[in-house]
């Protein structure tokens, strides 16, 4: 499995309290998609996988329900420890059995381990299950009811087949060198009922830990500290006498420098399929026997939803869809992972509640579903709350994979244009926190009928093979996208005329939103221009591709390659590599 791309954003609220999201995008045949639904009382309960231990217990509730204190370090032996070869031979027997007519519900063991699995596949199934725990697989001696329940030890799936094929079921797992064991059965009684030597240990209706469960409604305040945090008088930040030098403060910044120490650790490539490696805006993976790719990206400024957690939830979705539209690819969907401080705070709490309704907002207004996702909540450690950190994933679709863009400049001679308008803006910048020392004024303002309008120009022109490269221009600003487009392999550089009636330094680095920067060949100037109009985006010559340093007017003049030795060793040297 390919890891072909990731985000990696640093800031001061995470020094005690670093967070890791990962997301992982399959494919499958829509007739043979497997749903975690039991049903069918009778029916056996199978447990499959590694045995169960004592890692992982209260996982969920003491990692994920507790902020962390000095007495952090105790709560260690709660962290479940992973096999991934013993995974790898869970999956590929899974994937076997799936090829059989056996399964009626199949979910893996998470959080709450045993108790959630079991619990949620009777709930969704509007059923009831009753467990015998004598039966679970253990890997040690002596553990209680209680723990075997609990445990979250990894590798572990829990089964509802048809009955009569438990021996089919065991004689594929067996082959995989796993353990499948008849814990259960589906009952008809909507109660989860668990026994242990020979007694009942545990009788709880289903549906009152799932669609019945308690509603919490939660004291929610906004902050006093957001009005004067947004407060920005632009006459109190001094233009940077010299911007080349700013814009190389900039490319060796953490958050903007080349993640290429991160990625090149990683197998980019194993399974064949993946065409646009990390490094562009987004991947592009090839859907194995088609002519279609998907593209993956994950996006969320912080330092935005620091300031103003609503926007910067928009901005998060907006950017995840504008990063998959600039290599051609039409967005589909959403996954999201909502990380949060403490929800017994009233201001983390209406954090929480702004930031799903700009998660919604962001996502009805681009037709993109969520489908997926989940909630960290007291990412706090002694009162220093995260900060609020929604992160999206965002999928989108090529038909044509031979269709796809990259963001680098391709020829000499194309002409470079920026679709969108520029707007004085600093508030939020990563130019602001570089050059200023200053987190402070209202995140770039964003209309989403007019993102929806970019979007659509964007795909129509790479629909139509009009353009040669596409990136959006986000965090860093104008001068950033275009320093971005000239790393690519051929070490291009471009010319630049700007007129503007603005400060230069938000022109160069204000990150106003939906704004791409794209290149093509002149002779298809005239029609994209021609879409644009169509669709109302502001359409602005900028210059061509030429030679080997980026000119932007009078203003800017850096060779290329001294710039991207700066942006690409800046983050190993920060690391000690």
């Amino acid at each position: 499995m390919p890891t072909v791309g990731g985000d990696l954003y640093f800031d001061g609220g995470y020094d005690h309290n670093i967070l890791v999201n990962a997301f992982t995008c399959g494919v499958s045949q829509r007739d043979r998609l497997f749903r975690a639904r039991a049903g069918g009382p009778g029916n056996p309960v199978i447990y499959v996988g590694a045995r169960t231990g004592r890692d992982g217990i209260h996982g969920a509730s003491l990692l994920a329900s507790a902020a962390f204190d000095a007495g952090a370090a105790e709560k260690r032996p709660a962290v479940q420890v992973g096999d991934p070869f013993t995974e790898k031979l869970l999956l590929e027997a899974c994937l076997e059995l799936m090829g059989t007519e056996h399964i009626v519900a199949i979910q893996d063991m998470g959080a709450a381990g045993l108790t959630s699995s079991a619990l949620e596949m009777a709930g969704r199934g509007e059923a009831g299950m009753l467990l015998e725990l004598d039966r679970v697989p253990l890997r040690e001696p002596g553990m209680t009811p209680y723990e075997i329940l609990l445990s979250e030890s990894q590798e572990r799936m829990l089964l509802v087949v048809r009955q009569g094929s438990e021996a089919a079921v065991e004689a594929i797992f067996r082959r995989w060198d796993l353990e499948a064991s008849v814990i259960g059965q589906v009952t008809e009684d909507g109660t989860f009922r668990a026994r242990w030597r020979g007694r009942e240990v545990c009788a709880l209706p289903v549906a009152a830990l799932t669609q019945a469960a308690p509603l919490y409604r939660r004291p929610a305040e906004e902050p006093a500290r957001l009005e004067q945090l947004q407060h920005l008088d632009p006459a109190e930040v001094r233009e940077p006498a010299d911007l080349g030098d700013a814009l190389l403060r900039l490319l060796e910044s953490p958050n903007l420098c080349s993640r290429e120490w991160v990625y090149r650790q990683y197998d980019q490539l194993v399974g064949g399929n993946t065409v646009v490696r990390p490094g562009g805006d987004a991947a592009v993976v090839r859907v194995d026997g088609t002519r279609r790719a998907l593209a993956l990206t994950v996006d969320c400024n912080s330092r935005y939803c620091h300031l103003d957690p609503y926007l910067g939830a928009v901005l998060a979705v907006v950017e995840a869809a504008r990063n998959v539209v600039a290599v051609g690819a039409r967005p589909l969907a959403v996954s999201d992972c909502l990380n949060y401080g403490n929800p017994e705070r009233p201001d983390v709490m209406w954090e929480f509640q702004q930031g799903i309704a700009g998660i919604r907002d962001a996502c009805v207004a681009l037709g993109t579903p969520v489908v997926s996702g989940n909630v960290s909540f007291y990412n706090e450690t002694e009162g220093h709350s995260i900060p609020p950190t929604p992160m999206i994933a965002m999928v989108g679709l090529l038909d044509d994979v031979e269709a796809h863009l990259t963001p680098w400049w391709k020829a000499e001679g194309d002409v470079i244009v920026l679709l969108g308008r520029t707007r004085e803006e600093l508030g939020g910048s990563e130019y602001l926190a570089v050059l200023h020392g200053l987190v402070r004024g209202a995140p770039p303002w964003i209309d989403l009928e007019t993102e929806k309008r970019l979007q659509r120009l964007c795909l129509a022109a790479a629909a139509e093979r009009l353009l040669r490269s596409a990136h959006d221009v986000a965090e860093g600003g104008l001068a950033v996208a275009l320093a971005e487009c000239s790393f690519g392999g051929e070490g291009l550089g471009a010319r630049i005329t700007v007129e503007s009636g603005m400060r230069a330094d938000a022109l160069l680095f204000g990150e106003s939103q939906s704004r791409m920067v794209v290149s093509l060949r002149r002779r298809h100037l005239g029609r994209l221009r021609d879409l644009a109009r169509r669709e109302d985006v502001p359409f602005t010559v900028l210059g061509e591709v030429r030679g080997a340093s980026l000119v932007i007017g009078d203003m800017i003049d850096l060779p290329i390659e001294q710039a991207r030795a700066r942006w690409r060793r800046a983050l190993a040297e920060r690391l000690g590599g």
